[in-house]
């Protein structure tokens, strides 16, 4: 008895194949453009705390309280515990803690963002990285303009 060979169904297993591999390929590249533009307004909001520190130096909780404040969506800055804010001067014998003694205009300011725990979504993500979070940071550094007392 000889039986006939059966191509029914190799195509269904072909795109079942194929399409698991093209959705993880989509979620992943969602996962990507999230963590891009979470980095963008980590980056944007450091950006507006390091223009304010360059004008207002000497208040680092004014600082820190000025990138906190920028955003609140797609990161909630004010509220989110993962968030933490760095702030430095920068002079030509390092960096100190912003808070202290101010530096002369000229030297620089510079304003950290980092994101602890962003999480990914693609499920398989993890399994690379070691961890299905992420960490990102954002740094602006700015030059002092003054170092006046702010109104």
């Amino acid at each position: 008895m000889k039986y006939k060979k059966s191509e029914r169904g190799q195509s269904l297993t072909e795109f079942s194949v194929g399409g698991v591999i093209l959705l993880i390929l989509l979620v992943g590249i969602v996962d990507l453009g999230r963590a891009f533009f979470s980095y963008i307004a980590l980056r944007d909001a450091a950006q507006e705390a390091a223009v304010y520190g360059s004008i207002c130096p000497q208040d680092a909780a004014a600082i820190e309280a000025r990138l906190r404040s920028s955003s609140n969506a797609p990161l909630d800055l004010q509220n989110d515990p993962n968030i933490e804010v760095e702030c430095h001067y920068l002079t030509e014998s390092g960096e100190t803690p912003c808070g202290g003694t101010v530096p002369a205009p000229g030297n620089g300011i510079r304003v950290r963002a980092i994101y602890r725990n962003f999480v990914i979504t693609m499920p398989f993500m993890g399994t690379f990285l070691g961890t299905q979070t992420i960490t990102l940071r954002a740094e602006v550094t700015d030059t002092i303009l003054r170092n006046k007392a702010c109104p």
